[in-house]
């Protein structure tokens, strides 16, 4: 099964180096990572996306509820057969 993960993250500055220290502890177990924001006027963005195919579906469920313990983070997901 696959699964990919949707994380919107609100208020980057504040939640990123969260975000970005699961990830890393879960690293090996992501095989694509693709990160979206917006800038304008050569500022970025207070909110991102991002989004990532989980090869495990078990490292999936735990990236997810780890997740959801950060303030301002919303998760979604897919599971494909």
């Amino acid at each position: 099964m696959t699964t990919i993960i949707g994380i919107k993250i609100n208020n980057r500055l504040e939640n990123a180096i969260s975000v970005q220290e699961i990830l890393t502890k879960y690293g090996c177990l992501i095989k694509t990572r693709l990160g979206l924001h917006e800038e304008k006027n050569g500022k970025c963005s207070p909110t991102g996306l991002i989004l990532l195919e989980i090869i495990d579906d078990k490292a999936a469920i735990d990236i997810a509820n780890e997740l959801c313990d950060i303030d301002e983070i919303e998760i979604q997901q897919m599971r494909f057969n």
